[in-house]
């Protein structure tokens, strides 16, 4: 079986995923206080990520290191609202991006999204090294979920 990487398409379909997400984002009443302005390498970084998490290369791990994932949302004191529009969002645009129409791959997507999404809210809240999700790796998401459960 394929990884989810490679049943996605790799990276240039993940990145124009990543792409139509982002604009989306920065546009959105309720995201726009966590992308007030476009980054120029959040999707590229958006992207490494994603594949690295389907089972594609490791350059987010290489690049930027998954402390840096970490810094990036301390403090944003992201809310419940946000993060569900946050997937919400992510699934309309992955939707719409038009990969393989496959409701056992779109689930596997919707539980990565949820997941990271639940890491990021308790990332972005936390005060001391102690209160940051445990997490300190970029999770390899396979068919069944992360492959560390």
């Amino acid at each position: 079986m394929p990884s989810l990487y490679e049943h996605a398409g790799g990276e240039e379909a993940l990145h124009r995923v990543e792409e139509a997400f982002y604009r989306k984002a920065l546009d959105d009443p309720i995201l726009k206080p966590l992308f007030p302005a476009r980054r120029p390498h959040h999707v590229d970084h958006l992207t490494w990520f994603t594949a690295e998490s389907f089972g594609g290369p490791d350059r987010f791990s290489r690049e930027l290191g998954f402390r840096y994932l970490i810094e990036v949302h301390r403090g944003l004191a992201i809310t419940e609202e946000q993060r569900r529009r946050f997937a919400e969002l992510y699934m309309e645009t992955f939707d719409e991006s038009a990969p393989p129409d496959d409701e056992e791959f779109r689930q596997a997507v919707r539980e990565h999204v949820e997941f990271g999404t639940r890491v990021a809210v308790q990332n972005s809240h936390a005060a001391t090294e102690e209160e940051l999700h445990p997490l300190r790796e970029v999770p390899r998401w396979t068919w069944a979920g992360d492959d560390r459960q």
